[in-house]
């Protein structure tokens, strides 16, 4: 018989349920401009990456999520990883609150060291600082592949149908986001579940009841957020346009995926934001909402101390109750 903590089993559902809130709107409603699918036909497919690609494409993210950031251990384990998810659920609640689609990636790392910290246990600054240098960089190289790709498509001729063929290379690219999401950013909901059932990510990634209850919890959690996340990138940082739409997905995909090859966690918000600057740019600088932009990156730049500051104190307090 499985051994199976059934408060852990609820906090890792309840993570995977904010995670479909707080991330499939915004990937899925990005390209709700080109009417080459149902929103809720995306929302399927990426919950299907999210359950298919830590079979598919390994499990190296969700390992340095929740094992080579911090190492929990002993009787005290299960209180620091609830404040360090707790922690960062809240702080992602309260800047979605405000309208701000910012990363839960982000707010997870802060929050596993601040509770890491909070614990008194073995922290990997080194590891960490590396991640976060990842972080910083990928929204530049969203930027930067997405400016050469619209340049580079700017140089073909058009062909005929084009819209036709628009629509074509937007579920390619809707299909690589989501296997990119699952291949990375996803796998924080398989390492918080690892976590909180002291298991390895490796072995949860070929369980059924872990895939099983991922999976749905973000699917239910993504129906509930679509509706009022769908647009919150397309319509801040750039004007949106269907031809910039598959360039960014495409931009942010790549990106998102070398640096799952590297084991490192990167938020798909950050890259496709980053992508969306780039392909706006391509147009000249007038044509992005810096506003907007910066808006966003102080969003980023609180998360992850904000997380860790709740954490911290969420982990201590747990345990003085105990």
């Amino acid at each position: 018989m499985v051994d199976i903590s059934w408060g852990g089993l609820a906090l890792a559902a309840l993570f995977a349920a904010f995670t479909g809130f707080n991330d499939a709107g915004a990937l899925v409603g990005m390209g709700l401009r080109i009417p080459a699918f149902r929103p809720v036909t995306g929302l399927v497919l990426l919950a299907a990456a999210v359950a298919a690609a830590p079979v598919v494409l390994g499990t190296a993210v969700a390992a340095t999520l929740g094992q080579r950031l911090v190492a929990f251990d002993g009787a005290d384990a299960g209180a620091a990883v609830t404040a360090g998810v707790g922690g960062a659920i809240l702080v992602t609640a309260a800047l979605s609150a405000r309208g701000l689609p910012t990363s839960l990636t982000l707010a997870l790392i802060g929050g596993i060291a601040g509770a890491g910290v909070g614990a008194q246990t073995s922290v990997n600054w080194r590891v960490i600082g590396l991640v976060l240098l990842v972080a910083a960089v990928s929204p530049v190289a969203g930027a930067l592949t997405a400016l050469a790709v619209t340049k580079m498509v700017g140089a073909l001729p058009a062909p005929e149908g084009a819209g036709r063929r628009l629509r074509r290379l937007h579920v390619g690219a809707l299909i690589a986001t989501c296997l990119a999401y699952g291949a990375n950013d996803g796998q924080k909901m398989l390492a918080v579940w690892a976590a909180v059932q002291s298991g390895n990510p490796a072995a949860q990634a070929v369980s059924p009841l872990a895939l099983a209850t991922v999976t749905g919890c973000f699917l239910v959690g993504g129906m509930i957020g679509l509706p009022r996340l769908a647009a919150a990138l397309a319509g801040r940082l750039t004007s949106g346009r269907p031809d910039a739409v598959v360039v960014t997905e495409l931009s942010g995909a790549g990106v998102v995926l070398g640096t799952a090859a590297l084991g490192a966690p990167v938020s798909m918000t950050q890259s496709l934001s980053g992508a969306m600057v780039g392909t706006g740019l391509s147009g000249g600088a007038r044509r992005v909402r810096w506003r907007g932009v910066a808006r966003l990156g102080r969003a980023w730049l609180l998360t992850l101390p904000a997380a860790f500051a709740v954490s911290a104190v969420g982990c201590l307090t747990l345990e003085v109750i105990r």
